[in-house]
C-alpha cells in the first residue's frame, strides 16, 4: 500500500476536505500514476452531490486524469516511468464479453470498473469503492492506461479523457466529415470540444445554443454557423437540414423539435442525461427515416485514437486551472454555466 493526498466529499453537501488515501501496491500489471491535473466533469458533481442516487461515501471523484508515469509493475510493456499518460472513466473491465473483445469496454456486460465510486474487484482490495483522480497518485491496469502525445499540454488534455472521448466517438461512429453536416446541441464542457473536434474531421459545423453569447467562441473552434434555439425561427430555418446532431446537454429539450432539422436518414445522439423521458412522435422518426439514439465515453483503442487525432490537429481543452481549495466554488460555477469551458485542478496544490 501507499498513501496520497486527496480531495473528498463525505456527505451531499458536505465540502471537499483533503483527506490520506490508500492506493493498492503496484502489480505485476500496474501502473503508478503521479496525477499532475484532474478535469472536473459535471459527472464529479453528480456523483458527490448524490444526485444519481448509491454514492458511497467518502468520495474522490475525477475521471479525467493526466500525469506521469512513476513506477510500473514487472510484466507492464506498454508504458514506462517518466511516460505522459491519462486515465479516463474506466480502470478495469471483465475483458471476457463481447464488447470488450471488440474494445467497447465501456459496454462491459460483467463486471465495469468505473474510476471512481464502483466495487473494487476482490483481488484489488484497498477499502470497497474506487477512489478518483482528485488525488496526487493512482495505480491503474496497464490496459486502462492512455499514452497522452507530446502535440497536447498535460493540463488541455486531462479534460479529453472524458470530454473529448464522449464527442469523438459518435462522431466517428456515425461517420462526420467531409460532406457531411453536423450540428453540435450545446456550447459547454463536452460541446465545445465537439465543435472542435467535427471541423477537424472535415464535416460542416452547427453550434445549436440557446443564446448567441458563445458566438465568438464557437466560430474560433472551428463552427461554420452558429444559431440560438431560444429564437423559435431557428427550427423554421433549419428543418430537414443535418446528417447528424450530437446533443451535449442535459436539459429537457422539445427533442421532436430538433429531430425535425435531421435529413433523410439524419440520427441525433444522446450524450446528456435529463431528468424526465423525451416525448418524440413517432411519425417524426417515420416520416424521413430519422434514428434517436445514444452514446457513452468509448472504448481504450477508440480513446487513444481521439487523443492521437486531438495531438494532430492541436485540439485540447478549453480550460481554467484551479487549486485543489477552490473545489466547490468550481461546482458551483459549473452548475451556473459559469466556466469557459472546463475546470481542470492542478493537483501540485493538495
Amino acid at each position: 500500500m501507499s498513501t496520497a493526498a486527496a480531495y473528498a466529499v463525505s456527505a451531499p453537501d458536505g465540502a471537499f476536505e483533503k483527506i490520506a488515501i490508500e492506493r493498492r501496491e503496484v502489480g505485476p500489471h500496474d501502473v503508478l500514476i503521479d496525477v499532475k491535473y484532474a478535469g472536473i466533469c459535471h459527472s464529479d458533481i453528480h456523483t458527490a452531490r448524490n444526485e444519481w442516487h448509491g454514492t458511497a461515501y467518502p468520495c474522490v471523484p475525477g475521471h479525467e486524469i493526466a500525469g506521469i508515469v512513476a513506477a510500473v509493475g514487472s510484466e507492464v510493456t506498454k508504458h514506462q516511468v517518466g511516460d505522459r499518460v491519462g486515465v479516463g472513466c474506466m480502470v478495469d473491465s471483465c475483458g471476457t464479453c463481447e464488447p470488450c473483445q471488440a474494445g467497447e469496454q465501456q459496454y462491459c456486460t460483467k463486471n465495469l470498473v468505473w474510476t471512481y465510486n464502483s466495487r473494487v474487484p476482490v483481488e484489488q482490495q484497498t477499502g470497497g469503492y474506487t477512489l478518483g483522480g482528485y488525488s496526487t497518485q493512482v495505480v491503474v491496469t496497464e490496459g486502462f492506461v492512455l499514452s497522452i502525445p507530446e502535440g497536447i499540454a498535460l493540463d488541455e488534455a486531462a479534460p479529453l479523457l472524458c470530454a473529448g472521448i464522449t464527442l469523438f466517438s459518435p462522431l466517428r461512429h456515425w461517420n462526420a466529415g467531409p460532406g457531411k453536416k453536423v450540428a453540435i446541441v450545446g456550447m459547454g464542457g463536452l460541446g465545445h470540444v465537439g465543435v472542435k473536434i467535427a471541423a477537424a474531421m472535415g464535416a460542416e459545423v452547427t453550434v445549436l445554443s440557446h443564446s448567441l453569447s458563445k458566438q465568438e467562441d464557437g466560430l474560433r473552434f472551428g463552427a461554420h454557423h452558429y444559431y440560438a434555439t431560444g429564437d423559435r425561427a431557428t427550427f423554421k430555418q433549419l428543418r430537414s437540414s443535418f446528417d447528424l446532431i450530437i446533443n451535449t446537454v442535459s436539459a429537457d429539450l422539445p427533442i421532436d423539435d430538433y429531430l425535425k432539422l435531421l435529413k433523410l436518414d439524419g440520427s441525433l445522439v444522446v450524450l446528456g442525461l435529463p431528468d424526465k423521458p423525451y416525448a418524440v412522435k413517432a411519425s417524426t422518426l417515420a416520416g424521413f427515416r430519422r434514428s434517436l439514439s445514444g452514446s457513452m465515453i468509448g472504448g481504450i483503442p477508440q480513446t487513444q485514437e481521439m487523443l492521437d487525432f486531438c495531438a494532430a490537429h492541436g485540439i485540447g481543452a478549453e480550460i481554467e486551472v484551479i487549486s485543489a481549495d477552490r473545489i466547490d466554488d468550481a461546482y458551483d460555477r459549473v452548475v451556473a454555466s459559469d466556466v469557459r469551458y472546463r475546470f481542470v485542478i492542478d493537483t501540485a496544490t493538495m
